[in-house]
């Protein structure tokens, strides 16, 4: 069945970005409604905005949607990863600004406020888009692929100069709450020549060693070192069930990622749902559902970061 959130939570924070406070509320909402972001700032015209694969602006840095009256919200990508790995279909995403808050960088805090306040099953199927041949996609060096498969996973691969990040892959299957077990905690990177160059640009306003992993080198800046040895590479597949997660419901199908980053992912949708034939809507039964994210979580399975 479909799941949404029993009682509303609110994140607070500042934007990675803008640097600007944000409050962003998670609040229930009925069977077949899908995932929306509501700004609460703007008190004229549509403040609506779906959380929706066709409404994105392309970035390389974050994901942002926009709706056909310009209203938007970025940085988008970790919340959704923790709808989808939490298994919640529907919610309405209340939004004081253009900006998600960063928290700490990972998906983490989302998954522990969904997870206390509990998930209600709605009368409803769980209905799944099932790859049915495979589609990809080529951005310079960076490649991503879906392939045909009863169940979702996310195999990806990665390669930095820093030896502190180097070549890292992993291959994991979503089912059963394993996003929450082996990837929420992981936290957006950053090489410090790169913040250098962006914070010159006026960019990553918000950003700290307190809400991402900077490495310089081998060396890694950030207090109380990796969460995981290979955190760079888990918080790419974070950020690839995140984008995922834009299809409109869940994905049965491997997503194969080198390089790949939002723009990349966001191409492979927008290239899936323009190629004939290669994607079906399915209406899952209890066997097929239990191959989700989110499928059987319990809370105990949130991590515990000091």
């Amino acid at each position: 069945m479909q799941q949404t959130l029993k009682a509303p939570v609110t994140f607070e924070g500042v934007g990675l970005h803008s640097g600007r406070p944000a409050r962003l509320t998670i609040r229930p909402a009925s069977a077949e409604h899908g995932i929306w972001f509501r700004r609460t700032d703007i008190k004229l015209g549509d403040t609506l905005i779906p959380a929706r694969w066709d409404v994105v602006d392309q970035t390389p840095l974050c994901t942002r949607l926009v709706n056909a009256a310009g209203a938007s919200v970025s940085t988008v990508e970790h919340v959704m990863a923790a709808l989808a790995g939490c298994g919640v279909h529907n919610a309405l995403i209340d939004i004081d600004g253009p900006e998600a808050p960063i928290m700490d960088g990972s998906a983490l805090p989302f998954v522990k406020g969904i997870m206390d306040r509990g998930l209600r099953a709605l009368t409803a199927p769980v209905r799944a888009l099932k790859v049915l041949a495979p589609v990809e996609v080529t951005v310079g060096s960076a490649t991503a692929r879906l392939e045909p498969m009863d169940g979702m996973v996310i195999d990806f691969h990665i390669d930095f100069p820093d030896p502190a990040i180097g070549a890292q892959a992993r291959v994991l299957d979503m089912a059963n709450g394993a996003f929450v077990r082996e990837l929420s905690d992981c936290r957006t990177f950053c090489r410090k020549e790169d913040i250098d160059q962006m914070r010159a640009a006026g960019l990553i306003k918000g950003g700290s060693l307190d809400n991402a992993v900077v490495v310089d080198g081998a060396e890694v800046l950030t207090p109380g070192g990796l969460r995981h040895e290979d955190e760079a590479v888990r918080h790419k597949m974070l950020d690839a069930l995140g984008d995922l997660a834009l299809a409109g419901g869940p994905i049965l199908g491997r997503y194969v990622g080198n390089r790949a980053g939002h723009s990349v992912t966001n191409s492979l949708l927008r290239k899936l749902f323009a190629t004939p034939d290669a994607l079906r809507m399915v209406v899952c039964d209890d066997e097929l559902a239990a191959r989700l994210p989110g499928a059987g979580l319990a809370a105990r399975e949130v991590p515990q970061v000091a």
